[in-house]
């Protein structure tokens, strides 16, 4: 059932190109709502025990010769970030409602990312995988050079080249693995004995590669420079699902298949994962533009499964992909506040300039959505990201207790640049020539009128918000999927 995620997507993608444009809107509306509900669906009714092993759902040859064949399979991993997914496609979609500029085009390329991202998720087979993953990268930039800002082009070319550069690492350590092993299957390859003196090398090539996409230090500045460039929808997408992507393929790919090689590097990549979170956090104390502060932020959070990646635990590794849930949905709230909610009313990001304006009382529901996001962002218990982060850090005192202490220092910084962004955006002093009158925020110097928050962007933060609520209070939904399907791979210690 799950494929059918795949399917659908691809094949509203390509209807965008031919309806009436007064349809589109609505026919990626219920693109995405079908395929969030087949994950959905897919979380309740597939027993746990069954997602315990990474499980074929469709297996057909695909280029023979070659031992390629189109292999989806499934597992708590895999199924969890299909659900994430589905969940920033839907909001992403109700952000985007009132999109006038080439419209078709606008959802055409949408919802490529969205489907080359369920690909990546369900694929077995390593180059399936590989060619989903690259098939993210051209819409990604079309989306920023077409329908963003802010130095678009700049910002479109660079998370382009960084993304080609960390897809040809990806080649070559998919190229040693098939050289040596005679085979693209996934599950084959993780029981394969590969020498250690190839995981010694494959493996960081593997990995780094990998790691490129999910914006880690010091191959990071690809990701504040995009978010800022893209267009709401983009930053949403890159920051709630494209970083994933290069997490997940350093999980699934790099790890379980080269795991004396990953013993290896480990402490290294824990390492870096220290550096990232304290630097990206220290970074974004120092920003001025909103979107900068939460695109620094984005790679300080992924900093977080970097690290519980690098444990090689159960608890660590699970904590990992709960962080990719968590950061993924609360990274998409926070954009659309920043680039829907707040910047289409004031036509600014900058946080002087806004901390002149008590917004909280001009955008009531705006100020609730953006506090409920900090809450979260910041690991307020109850909501997704202290779930995610205290199982990572206990994963994470097993394996590296000093690396626990240091990430202390960047958990401070991260609730200092939050709270900071927080006040200046929506609890500023009232000091500023924009005037807010009856609720309303009124900019320019004709005084005009801006549109309150309407009825597509509430449910698309609603949907965001209960998200993030539920697995906070609830975290066992998705860990007791997760945690079997990582003790199934070998890597652990």
């Amino acid at each position: 059932m799950l494929a059918w995620t795949i399917y659908i997507t691809f094949a509203g993608a390509v209807l965008l190109l031919f309806i009436p444009r007064a349809f589109s809107r609505w026919l990626a509306l219920l693109i995405t709502i079908a395929g969030f509900a087949i994950s959905l669906i897919a979380l309740f009714q597939t027993p746990i025990t069954d997602l315990a092993h990474f499980a074929t759902i469709v297996s057909v040859p695909w280029v023979s010769a070659l031992g390629m064949n189109y292999h989806l399979a499934v597992d708590g991993i895999s199924l969890t970030m299909a659900l994430v997914t589905g969940i920033v496609a839907v909001s992403t979609v109700l952000f985007s409602w009132d999109v006038e500029h080439r419209q078709n085009e606008f959802f055409f390329w949408l919802l490529l990312v969205v489907a080359g991202s369920y690909g990546v998720f369900l694929s077995a087979d390593l180059f399936l995988l590989f060619f989903f993953y690259e098939l993210v990268i051209v819409p990604k930039y079309f989306l920023i050079a077409i329908f963003g800002s802010t130095n678009k082009e700049y910002g479109a070319m660079k998370l382009t080249l960084y993304s080609f550069f960390g897809g040809a690492l990806v080649f070559i350590g998919i190229l040693a693995a098939y050289v040596t092993a005679g085979s693209l299957d996934l599950n084959h390859l993780a029981q394969f004995q590969f020498a250690p003196q190839l995981q010694l090398w494959a493996f960081p090539v593997l990995f780094l590669g990998f790691a490129v996409l999910a914006g880690t230090w010091p191959l990071h500045t690809w990701a504040p420079t995009g978010h800022v460039a893209a267009p709401t929808a983009g930053s949403m997408l890159l920051a709630g699902i494209v970083m994933k992507l290069g997490s997940y393929g350093g999980l699934r790919v790099a790890m379980n298949l080269f795991p004396q090689g990953f013993q290896m590097w480990s402490k290294w990549i824990a390492v870096l994962a220290v550096i990232g979170i304290l630097y990206a956090a220290a970074v974004a104390l120092r920003q001025s533009d909103l979107k900068f502060v939460i695109g620094y932020s984005s790679v300080s959070h992924m900093g977080f499964v970097l690290l519980g990646l690098a444990t090689a635990n159960a608890l660590g590794v699970s904590g990992a992909v709960l962080q990719m849930f968590s950061h993924g949905v609360i990274a998409a709230l926070l954009f659309a506040v920043a680039g829907r909610m707040l910047y289409r009313r004031t036509h600014t990001r900058d946080l002087d300039a806004l901390s002149g304006i008590n917004l909280g009382r001009a955008l009531p529901f705006a100020a609730f959505t953006f506090v409920i996001a900090s809450a979260a962002s910041m690991g307020i218990p109850g909501l997704s990201g202290f779930a995610a982060e205290i199982t990572i850090l206990i994963g994470a005192w097993k394996a590296f207790p000093i690396a626990v202490w240091i990430t202390g220092i960047g958990m401070v910084l991260v609730a200092a640049f939050t709270l900071r962004a927080l006040k200046k955006s929506f609890f500023g002093d009232g000091t500023s020539s924009v005037r807010v009158q009856e609720g309303r925020v009124l900019v320019d110097s004709d005084w005009k009128e801006q549109p309150d928050i309407s009825a597509a962007e509430k449910w698309g933060a609603g949907l965001l918000m209960f998200a993030t609520l539920a697995v906070g209070l609830y975290p066992k939904l998705l860990l007791d999927r997760i945690q079997p399907a990582v003790e199934a791979m070998r890597f652990l210690k």
